[in-house]
This record gives C-alpha cells, structure tokens and sequence, in this order.
C-alpha cells in the first residue's frame, strides 16, 4: 500500500478498481490545513484523464504490472494485431484508441513491450528511439535557413515528421518515439 505522499509519476495504481498511470503529483498544503496530493491519473485501459487529491489519510494499492515482448504484425481498420515472439501462430489484437499516439511509430516486426493487467494486455511500450525509412520527402530549398530549416517528410508508418533540409527521400532517420520528433539521421 502506498501512503498518499507515495503517489508520484509514473507509478502505476489501483483507483476506483481500475489501474491508472499517475502523470504528475504534487504534495502541498493549503495554510492551516493538512497536506494533500494533487495528482492527474491516466486510465490505462481507456485513456481517460481524470484529476484526483489524495488526503493524507488515504492509501492505495500499487498495480501489479507484467511486462512481455511482443511482436507486432500489421494493422486492419484501426485494430493492430500482435504475437508472441517464440510463437507466431498466438497472435492477439488490440484496438487504437488503446494504442494512443503510439500507435503512428509501429512498424511490421517490430519488437515492442506489452503491459500485462489481469492477464490482459492494456497497452504497449515502444523503445524510446526507433529507426525508421523515409518515403516521401519535398527537395530540400536553398534560402531562409537562418535558424536552421525544416520540411515535413513522410515515414513509412504513414506518418508525417518536421525534419531538417538535408533530409531526403530513402534515408533512414532516428525517432524518440515518446516525444514524436526527429532525432538524427541514422548510420
């Protein structure tokens, strides 16, 4: 059990029966009164946010996460189906909305670490940084560079990226996938 000053980022609790991400707390007290945590949850299933301040007389319990990696596949109308990586014939689907913005950077036979609840999978976690290949990218423009130009170019996911000028067309470049930006071209 944690205590109500236990609760901060990126723990994963159990509220209300549900688990829940906490994405930022902050422990304050307001003039004579006792202290609080004022946290925002993320609901790991759904996605949902919801602001919550823990009284100094509450606890909860921290949520049993497992963690397996898995292999994904290929996506079809918004579901994304996965396997296990030492037996491809049990593969598993998981709906977008569950995915969340993650969901742009999956690319086939990627290996990625699913979050296990229950026995069920609500969610996944892609490596920080991921190569990927470009396949569309405007020439790059001689001109206003002074602080240093930029063009949207098109990954092989079907997402859209602000890159610099000196990128182009079949190269492979490095993503942080949590941020959602371009980090370098890789080697």
């Amino acid at each position: 059990m944690l205590e109500y000053n236990e609760i901060k980022e990126k723990k994963v609790i159990i509220f209300e029966g549900d688990p829940y991400e906490v994405l930022s707390s902050h422990v304050f007290r307001k003039q004579q009164r006792k202290p609080v945590n004022a946290t925002k949850l993320r609901h790991l299933m759904s996605g949902r946010v919801v602001e919550y301040s823990f009284h100094q007389s509450e606890k909860v319990e921290e949520a049993d996460i497992a963690r397996k990696e898995v292999k994904f596949l290929y996506t079809n109308r918004g579901e994304y189906w996965f396997c296990e990586t030492d037996d491809p014939a049990k593969r598993f689907q998981i709906a977008g909305d569950t995915l969340g913005s993650q969901a742009k950077f999956l690319k086939a036979n990627t290996l990625v670490e699913a979050r296990l609840f229950n026995e069920q999978v609500i969610g996944v976690k892609l490596p920080i940084k991921l190569e990927v290949k470009v396949t569309e990218a405007a020439p790059g423009l001689r001109g206003d560079t002074a602080q240093g130009g930029s063009k949207v170019v098109k990954i092989e996911t079907g997402t859209q990226l602000n890159v610099p000028l000196f990128i182009n067309e079949g190269d492979s470049i490095i993503i942080n996938t949590e941020a959602g930006e371009y980090v370098e071209r890789a080697k």
